[in-house]
């Protein structure tokens, strides 16, 4: 899948940021501009944090199918889960809030099909966030590669059989609405040093999804990172209630590793140790195709609620040029 320029051969990943329908909208932006810039058959990798997972997950599987990004604007456009699994998951005392989560994406997204069936995609990795660790925690397939979940302390073993519903879900599991998914050693063998292992949302760890993008076992020439989350916005008035401190704090530790994995992808790439960095974030106005859009994108919430015409034009809209501009500006290269 590599792109050829000056007769060299060039890798190209992409990272798909978590931040609920929203953030799948604006990637799925990214995915139109690519396309249209012959670009996005020639992705090496993917790596995808909650939201991101969900387009990313149903983009991989659907590789070959030219009506695949029609597809997931549809779903975009129709489907509202997070209640109905919240509500559902309570009422049923044989399933949890997670396992209702992954029937409906099992249900509208992905039918049966496991981690196996992503292999004739790019290399993909669904990160999550391992509770009992506290380390990053991935499923990945796809690239005629082994399909295996793991991370590097307690170690990786074969997922070929995981149904993929389950590996979104889990990085998907925005805490404290969705409970996390748990596995025993029976499923993920290493877990028996701990019992069991948890896995919650991969935006706990990095919402922007950068480590699998600079690992030596994925070697990059560019590194496109796609930050649909949620900006840290200017409060007018701050909180003083005990509960939203403690959310607050979280969002501005959030933050502050947003920023950091910015400042390490461009280091690294300075230092001749890591790939071109070329990000964009939702609030960007630099770049954007209309005044007010990034205003606009950046005010839609992050959940998992049907996006209206003008949410999904916008945030499509927005995601696609922010690309457009950092190509034009960093890699014109990779447009010839």
């Amino acid at each position: 899948m590599a792109i050829t320029i000056n007769g060299a051969s060039k890798r190209i990943g992409l990272t798909l940021s978590g931040g609920g329908f929203r953030a799948a909208a604006f990637h799925l932006g990214v995915f139109r501009q690519l396309k249209a810039c012959q670009l996005l058959d020639k992705i090496d990798l993917l790596s995808c944090v909650s939201g991101g997972s969900i387009a990313g997950a149903f983009l991989a599987l659907h590789w070959h199918d030219p009506q695949v990004l029609d597809k997931l604007d549809h779903y975009l456009a129709t489907r509202s889960i997070a209640v109905g699994s919240v509500i559902g998951g309570v009422l049923d005392p044989f399933n949890s809030r997670l396992d209702k989560l992954a029937a409906t994406y099992d249900r509208d997204l992905f039918q049966g099909k496991t981690l196996g069936d992503l292999s004739e995609g790019p290399r993909i990795y669904l990160n999550t966030t391992n509770l009992a660790t506290g380390n990053m925690f991935f499923f990945v397939a796809g690239g005629q590669k082994p399909s295996e979940m793991g991370e590097h302390e307690l170690g990786v073993v074969g997922a070929a059989s995981f149904p993929i519903a389950r590996a979104v879900a889990a990085s998907s599991a925005f805490p404290p609405v969705f409970p996390p998914l748990r596995l025993d050693a029976a499923v993920y063998a290493p877990a028996e040093r701990c019992d069991y292992v948890t896995l919650t949302d991969g935006g706990v760890y990095d919402n922007l999804g950068v480590n699998p993008g600079l690992s030596k076992q994925n070697p990059l020439d560019y590194l496109i990172v796609s930050d649909g989350g949620k900006p840290y916005e200017i409060k007018v008035e701050p909180t003083e209630s005990g509960a939203v401190v403690l959310k607050e704090g979280l969002d501005i530790m959030m933050e502050q590793i947003r920023g950091l994995q910015f400042d390490r992808i461009e280091h690294r790439h300075k230092a001749g140790a890591g790939p071109r960095p070329l990000w964009f974030s939702i609030d960007s106005k630099e770049g954007e195709q209309q005044p007010g859009d990034a205003a606009f994108a950046s005010a839609i919430g992050t959940n998992l609620k049907a996006l209206s015409d003008a949410e999904r034009m916008v945030l499509s809209r927005h995601g696609g040029a922010l690309l457009a501009a950092r190509l034009h500006r960093y890699a014109k290269e990779l447009l010839q």
